[in-house]
């Protein structure tokens, strides 16, 4: 075999080089190729898991939204509650003190009373709420049992017609059951009806009260009723308003007290003018004249000409029953009293059958009061305002 020359050597060797670089470029390329598909492949996986991870975090966000506004709205359900626990409580209290002030046996009352308040205490307010509710049923249910023991004394005479002057007794047979009745007649023409007021202006809290003799005696009066609905002192729900009241008056000093309250500005009033008396249905309907004698607003008006103008929720039956005072006229007299035994809406029926053209109601349950001569009903707490007749 002839020898290999050199050159031929270096020849095979440089296509030898050149076929394997040509190869690795092939293999590089190919790589490359597998790379940049490995790597679109990749990000393609990225943007769906992005787009994935974006509709969690939207579907966490909203089930996080939706969970706060469960809570919210159980936590303002949970509050809402326990409010009215703690409102019926008050309510309840109060309840059992004009009870207490009709001389009633509640002895029962408050055991229950008491234990409402020891289940609050432990803020067991579902327990709490159960208690309230037999607390009210027996409220009712007493109260029912003092209406039912009611009777009209038998030395007391049947008349269903108005006292010519000063005081009587009578027993009144209406249309809807017979009911005791105390009141005081006076004419116009020789009595001047004044109306006065502890405090001589408005009072918002901690504010004067007298007894109905106190004003009738500082007054030089022969008789006097007590006046306006106001907030007594021992009802937890007066805390921040004790012994006021929101209505219109003007008192014996031509002094107009709430004059500027327009929320009760609706609330029917009566005025007592030199020698006559004035209904109207809104105390808005008259001015600031102080020319009269007096000005006190209260609701509701019963008697309007002649006619019924309070009728309740239509059943004069419905609602709870205790004294009713009230002031009223027909013609030149004036009159001033209580029914007794009576639901706010009885009380017109009442004072319709003995012949009155017009009556406002007034405050009444432990501030009733009537005097003439002595109290013939009462004494009642001390107020804040009473009406008062005086000779002329």
């Amino acid at each position: 075999m002839p020898p290999v020359r050199p050159y031929v050597v270096a020849g095979i060797l440089a296509v030898a080089l050149v076929a394997a670089i040509l190869a690795g470029v092939v293999d590089l390329k190919k790589k490359d190729a597998d790379y940049a598909a490995s790597v679109g492949k990749l990000e393609a996986e990225k943007s769906q898991l992005q787009g994935k991870i974006i509709e969690v975090q939207q579907e966490i966000d909203t089930l996080r939204h939706e969970d706060q506004r469960v809570r919210n709205d159980a936590l303002e359900s949970e509050i809402r509650e326990i409010q009215k626990t703690y409102t019926d409580t008050v309510k309840a209290y109060e309840d059992v003190l004009k009870l207490k002030e009709q001389n009633a046996k509640t002895a029962k009352l408050d055991t229950l009373f008491s234990r409402a308040l020891s289940e609050l205490s432990k803020r067991q307010y579902a327990t709490a709420s159960v208690t309230l509710k037999s607390l009210s049923g027996e409220i009712t249910a007493l109260e029912q049992s003092i209406a039912a023991s009611v009777v009209i004394p038998a030395n007391v005479p049947e008349n269903n017609s108005l006292p010519g002057g000063g005081y009587s007794r009578q027993a009144v047979k209406t249309e809807i059951g017979s009911f005791l009745v105390d009141i005081v007649a006076a004419d116009l023409g020789s009595t001047r009806v004044l109306v006065d007021s502890a405090s001589d202006s408005d009072c918002r809290n901690d504010c004067p009260v007298l007894s109905l003799s106190d004003y009738v005696s500082r007054n030089g009066g022969f008789a006097g009723i007590n006046g306006s609905y106001f907030c007594p002192a021992t009802y937890p729900s007066c805390q921040d308003k004790k012994n006021s009241f929101d209505t219109l008056l003007m008192n014996k000093n031509k002094v107009y007290i709430n004059s500027d309250n327009n929320v009760y500005s609706t609330v029917p009033a009566v005025i007592f003018l030199s020698g006559s008396i004035r209904f109207v249905g809104r105390s808005l309907d008259w001015g600031r004249d102080t020319g009269v004698d007096g000005v006190l607003a209260n609701q509701p008006l019963l008697l309007s000409g002649g006619n019924i103008a309070f009728t309740g929720d239509g059943d004069p039956k419905k609602g709870s029953k205790g004294p009713r005072s009230f002031v009223g006229s027909k013609d030149s007299a004036v009159y001033i009293g209580v029914v007794h035994n009576a639901t706010v809406a009885e009380a017109p029926y009442v004072l319709k059958t003995l012949g009155m053209e017009n009556a406002l109601n007034l405050d009444s349950g432990g501030s009733t009061a009537l005097w003439s001569g002595g109290y013939r009903v009462g004494p009642g707490r001390n107020i804040p305002n009473a009406i008062v007749f005086v000779r002329r």
